[in-house]
């Protein structure tokens, strides 16, 4: 198996280069591509997880497709209808990469939540809110919410994104954007959880990121994939506790067990932690859609 932590393109300029996802301008369009990398507590791990952007860029197809009623930012997913000049990168960019329309990025990430977990848990410990919504006393770590609800965050370029109220997000927004996001989000959320449901996983809660584009509100970015979204087996649920993830809550439980202070660089992830997390992602793969990945390297 090989992993793929940089990618320098022949026919195209890189753009930006994220945590995971790396941008090329092609003038009229972008092209989004998912290397392996893996964050964790804001640092950038190594090594990789061979085939994560694989799994993430066409899981993520799977789910704008079958939302498609609602407009996304996809123009191209098929490695063989995209422009020429990135013929001689095909091998590369196979099932790791998408030709997106250029939005215009809302500064905010949009999460909903239908169960009480991660920061969420952790702000209703203390003060019995989550981003300025009450929530019903006596709640425990993991249990399922009576209704989802909103909860943004700041978008950070560098450090943690910041949860804020529905309010604080309508005063950086045209007027009555914030509402349309918060009920495409948990619309969204809504379908998303009850077809993961018929497939025995609960979608805990999610992260989606929009943009604009001729003044209408797109969905960009990923859907509902093991890095943006907590998924749970249903046949092992139980309240009361933290739950065994699909996601990389793996990766983040054993860096916590090596007593790392957080700080640049991070411990070194060894080979059973990078099989298992690729394994999990891969089982996600698997339950949501009936299929494997294409393009696999191993």
């Amino acid at each position: 198996m090989t992993t793929v932590t940089e990618t320098h393109l022949s026919g195209a300029r890189l753009s930006r280069r994220g945590k995971v996802r790396e941008l090329y301008d092609l003038g009229a369009s972008l092209l989004l591509v998912a290397s392996d990398r893996i964050s964790a507590f804001d640092v950038v791990l190594s090594p990789g997880i061979p085939d994560k952007g694989k799994i993430l860029t066409q899981l993520s197809n799977f789910w704008f497709r079958k939302f498609s009623d609602v407009e996304n930012h996809l123009i191209e997913t098929d490695i063989a209808r995209f422009p020429e000049e990135l013929r001689t990168d095909a091998a590369l960019l196979a099932g790791r990469s998408v030709l997106v329309k250029k939005c215009e990025v809302i500064p905010f990430e949009c999460v909903a939540r239908g169960y009480l977990a991660g920061s969420g848990w952790a702000e209703y410990r203390k003060t019995g809110h989550v981003c300025g919504i009450r929530l019903p006393d006596g709640l425990r770590e993991s249990d399922r919410l009576p209704e989802p609800i909103f909860t943004p965050a700041t978008k950070a370029e560098t450090g943690h994104d910041e949860n804020i109220s529905l309010e604080t997000m309508a005063r950086g927004l045209p007027e009555g954007d914030a509402e349309r996001l918060r009920d495409m989000t948990l619309s969204l959320y809504r379908r998303a959880a009850e077809f993961a449901r018929e497939r025995g996983l609960i979608l805990a809660d999610t992260k989606l990121e929009f943009g604009r584009l001729d003044g209408r509100i797109v969905w960009i970015d990923e859907a509902f994939t093991p890095d943006s979204s907590r998924f749970w087996d249903m046949a092992h649920y139980a309240p009361g506790r933290s739950q065994p993830s699909f996601d990389k809550q793996f990766v983040r439980d054993w860096l916590e067990s090596t007593g790392w202070d957080k700080k640049p660089p991070a411990p070194r992830l060894p080979e059973g932690v990078v099989r298992t997390t690729r394994e999990k992602y891969l089982d996600a793969y698997r339950k949501l859609t009936d299929s494997m990945p294409e393009h696999l390297t191993g």
